[in-house]
């Protein structure tokens, strides 16, 4: 809410997207330019990778890194190019940093993979590496 509260106040476009049954517990942000409703959280995840150019994860629990997760791994195999960034607030994420380069050493994760999920701890360094992403070369089966 406080993301869509001052993308708002400086005059900017804040569209959400909510399953039907969390719309109904009145979770949904009232103040919105748009709110999508959807009817399950697999609906919901695809529209907001539809209407997204990137995917900016804050700091957050569970639901948000199964987000993350899910937009890195369609990246990986090829389902969008779209940067995935982790904005490492106060070094929250530096538990799963140390996760990436373990499955490396482990052979679970290819370097070129663990480079297309971009940590920074600044706004502005992240969305800087945002507007220059390459993704990497994927093999795509088609």
């Amino acid at each position: 809410g406080v993301v869509a509260d001052t993308i708002l106040a400086e005059g900017g476009h804040a569209i959400g997207v909510i399953p039907r049954v969390l719309e109904e517990r009145e979770i949904s942000h009232k103040g919105l330019t748009e709110l999508i409703t959807v009817e399950t959280m697999h609906e919901r995840k695809a529209k907001m990778a539809d209407l997204a150019d990137g995917f900016v994860v804050l700091p957050g629990g569970t639901g948000t890194l199964e987000e993350f997760f899910e937009m890195y791994t369609w990246s990986q195999i090829g389902l969008h190019q779209k940067p995935c960034g982790l904005l490492n607030i106060n070094h929250y994420y530096d538990p799963l940093i140390s996760l990436f380069d373990h499955m490396i050493e482990q052979k679970f994760l290819q370097e070129k993979f663990r480079s297309m999920a971009i940590i920074e701890e600044k706004p502005e360094a992240l969305l800087d590496k945002f507007v220059n992403y390459v993704p990497p070369t994927i093999k795509t089966y088609e």
